[in-house]
């Protein structure tokens, strides 16, 4: 009887020994490259805005999973907000355009224009033409152009660089392009038939403007409307990078990467005020849904830990998300752009990673 005693003993001792080495197992973050993550333990974030990985890069087409393209990944994604819609876009250099079907189950690539396959398309727009015609515009900044297709991807038009000889609504960026100075987009939004497009990666850092003339067939031209410009006074900017009107609005918010800041304007270029992020997290862009707003950081306060993700509520921060650090995704190192939707209660964020490039879907965990 005591004999038996011992084995039953040692045999629970051993199954406890097996609980506890599990237990430990999966709350230990650890997804590797392009591992899919709907399994993992881990999750990160505040309150009850705490996230998990839901998909990472395996989840993308075979074409956008070759070395290249997803390691080159420096862009940022667009969102059909129109009701039963919901599919969301981006680009890929090497790969094309990538839709991302509105349950997030599912990846394709779209027949892309040889002119955009190879270069970068920084950052991504969904917008409506007066008669609801969609469309999605695309800043590159490796070409100095403004791309707009098709939801198919059918390039409609390419809008070119400021070429000198225009009135660009502001002294300083009307003699720039007189002298030659390079175009950079690094983001475009649109109100009323208007482009606004910020220029931080080149001297000039104002935000643009250009005129939509017709959408069928296309036509555009550059407006003699410009704001910002380089500085460090009110309404100035370090680095104009992302650039977004939230919903309902005619507001434009412009991320001022390198002062770690908000900038917002009324749709004339007047400044309105200013959002501070948390000093060092160089945010890249903003996007809001209802009273919330994600912002993806290039960088965190503390760059051992990888690049966070904000989430806001009411302009307050109410939770902060660390893919490398709680998640275990190594190549979020940096953060280039995020996005959000809700669906069936829970919020999805959509993101990128930078140098290198990485994918990831992240599923609040209720």
């Amino acid at each position: 009887m005591k004999n038996m005693m011992k084995r039953l003993s040692s045999a629970s001792a051993f199954v406890a020994l097996l609980g506890l080495a599990w237990h430990l197992a999966a709350d230990k973050p650890g997804q590797a490259f392009g591992q899919a993550g709907s399994g993992s333990a881990a999750v990160s974030g505040n309150g009850k805005y705490k996230f998990r990985v839901l998909y990472t890069s395996s989840h993308l087409p075979a074409e956008a999973q070759a070395p290249k393209p997803l390691k080159a990944a420096h862009g940022g994604f667009a969102i059909d907000r129109r009701p039963g819609k919901g599919e969301v876009y981006f680009a890929l250099p090497g790969a094309g355009i990538i839709r991302i079907s509105s349950d997030l189950k599912s990846t394709a690539m779209l027949d892309t224009a040889v002119e955009m396959k190879d270069p970068n398309m920084h950052n991504a727009l969904f917008w409506q033409a007066p008669d609801g015609t969609p469309f999605l515009s695309f800043p590159s900044n490796s070409e100095g152009k403004i791309f707009t297709t098709s939801l198919d991807g059918k390039l409609v038009h390419t809008l070119n660089a400021p070429d000198g000889t225009r009135d660009m609504g502001h002294p300083q960026a009307t003699n720039y392009y007189a002298g030659r100075g390079n175009f950079i987009p690094t983001d475009v939004e649109m109100i009323d038939g208007l482009f606004y497009i910020p220029t931080g990666y080149s001297n000039l850092d104002f935000v643009l403007t250009a005129k939509i003339r017709s959408t069928a067939p296309f036509s555009a031209e550059w407006h003699d409307l410009a704001f910002g410009g380089r500085g460090t006074g009110l309404g100035q900017l370090g680095t104009g990078h992302g650039i977004t009107v939230p919903p309902g609005t005619t507001r434009i918010d412009v991320s001022d990467r390198s002062n770690s800041e908000i900038d917002r304007y009324t749709r004339f270029g007047q400044y309105l005020s200013t959002l501070k992020m948390p000093l060092g997290s160089l945010p890249c862009d903003i996007y809001y849904m209802d009273n919330l707003a994600v912002v993806g950081s290039l960088d965190g306060p503390d760059r051992s830990k990888g690049a966070p993700i904000y989430l806001l509520e009411n302009d307050q921060l109410v939770s902060t998300i660390m893919p490398k650090e709680d998640l275990g995704l190594a190549n979020f190192a940096h953060i280039h752009n995020a996005v959000m939707k809700r669906m069936n209660g829970k919020i999805y964020i959509i993101a990128q990673a930078w140098n290198p490039g990485d994918f990831a879907i992240f599923e609040q965990v209720r």
